[in-house]
């Protein structure tokens, strides 16, 4: 373990995702039970701003981790930055930031609106809590696009240097460890020891490739790819784990990607990490910030690797059709891949929506950034 790392505090799901101790829900208004109608109209469901036990950036690296290597490509040099992205995203989530109302921020461009804190409430998660105590303790508010470059470190401004978050893939990926999702290994690279992180517990992974598919309106079976035995001629184990075999109950996706079909929140039995989504507030538009995160960070391709070229052409398609829709503000209402559960209900949804929209346009112009 490296030195001078800060590990996240350990606690039981119920710590995790407690209103009360967790700090997953900050107490104003807008964070109240709100009964909405279900499709059968005879029952209703409380929407909450219960925090999944995941957050965005652990599902993002995730994505792009090797099950087995328990490493990142070497290659890939857009994923720091998309995770600093999510660490906004998350924060608004959790009702701690939001855009700055004044005169001028409809006239100012959605990536350069300032944000401020509105709640310093503890979140639980280490990197959060760094990154809101950063934003807080500034004394300029600043966009969200230079809030991305600062915790990046992609400024030339030497004494801006200090709000660089540091290590922030090897600290999340310790705090999937203390989760059991992860465990740590030392490997051998040529003249030096790394720390390592396979994958410990499959379920994990698999919970996130299904939410993914899900909103890329791919069948969940297509995470079983069917391929020719490997070299030593056993058959190569499926993507999903044998434990995970409940997730394909329930197809939501019929067709490849494109446009065709709607979002919609598909239930995931017996669901370990995502247990009560379906009653969280945003949870499709959660799953609409991971496919954005996926695809600017060049990770999505990693659950659609078994795929056909014109399947995974389709699927990215898509995904670059939902920052469209979600990369403005306000959101495209008018285009089939918007949901209903992106529509906020009070001020305080709002308050959340605008910050999403920021990030994800940040990611749609993000080779022009990088």
């Amino acid at each position: 373990m490296a030195e001078g790392l800060s590990r996240r505090r350990v606690g039981t799901p119920r710590e995790l995702n407690d209103e009360d101790e967790g700090g997953s829900r900050t107490l104003t208004p807008s964070t109240s039970s709100v009964a909405l109608a279900t499709a059968n109209g005879n029952e209703t469901v409380s929407k909450t701003d219960r925090a999944p036990m995941l957050t965005l950036m652990e599902e993002t690296l995730l994505l792009g981790l090797k099950d087995q290597e328990g490493y990142l490509s070497f290659w890939n040099d857009s994923l720091s930055y998309v995770l600093r992205g999510c660490m906004l995203m998350e924060l608004a989530f959790r009702r701690r930031i939001r855009i700055t109302k004044d005169a001028f921020t409809g006239m100012t461009d959605l990536s350069d609106r300032a944000i401020e804190v509105v709640s310093t409430k503890p979140t639980g998660e280490v990197l959060l809590d760094e990154a809101l105590r950063m934003i807080k303790a500034s004394e300029t508010r600043r966009s969200v696009a230079s809030w991305m470059d600062l915790l990046s470190g992609e400024t030339w401004n030497i004494s801006k240097a200090g709000y660089q978050l540091k290590q922030v893939r090897e600290r999340l990926a310790k705090g999937l460890v203390d989760k059991g999702v992860l465990r740590t290994e030392k490997r051998n690279f040529l003249f030096f020891d790394m720390a390592t992180h396979p994958v410990q517990d499959p379920r994990a992974k698999d919970e996130v490739i299904i939410r993914v598919l899900d909103t890329l309106n791919l069948p969940r079976n297509s995470a079983l790819p069917t391929r020719a035995p490997g070299a030593n001629g056993g058959t190569p184990p499926p993507m999903l784990s044998s434990a995970s075999a409940s997730l394909l109950r329930y197809n939501v996706g019929q067709g490849i990607g494109g446009q065709a079909g709607r979002l919609c929140l598909a239930p995931v039995s017996g669901s370990r990490f995502y247990r009560g989504e379906e009653t969280s507030r945003f949870a499709l538009l959660r799953r609409v910030c991971l496919v954005a995160a996926a695809c600017a960070g060049s990770v999505l391709e990693n659950p659609l690797v078994h795929m056909d070229m014109e399947a995974r052409d389709r699927a990215v398609t898509r995904a670059e059709s939902l920052m469209d829709v979600y990369g403005h503000w306000p959101f495209k209402r008018d285009s089939a891949l918007f949901a209903a559960d992106a529509d906020g209900a009070d001020a305080g949804d709002l308050m959340v929506l605008e910050v999403v929209a920021a990030v994800v346009c940040v990611l749609r112009k993000m080779d022009r950034i990088i």
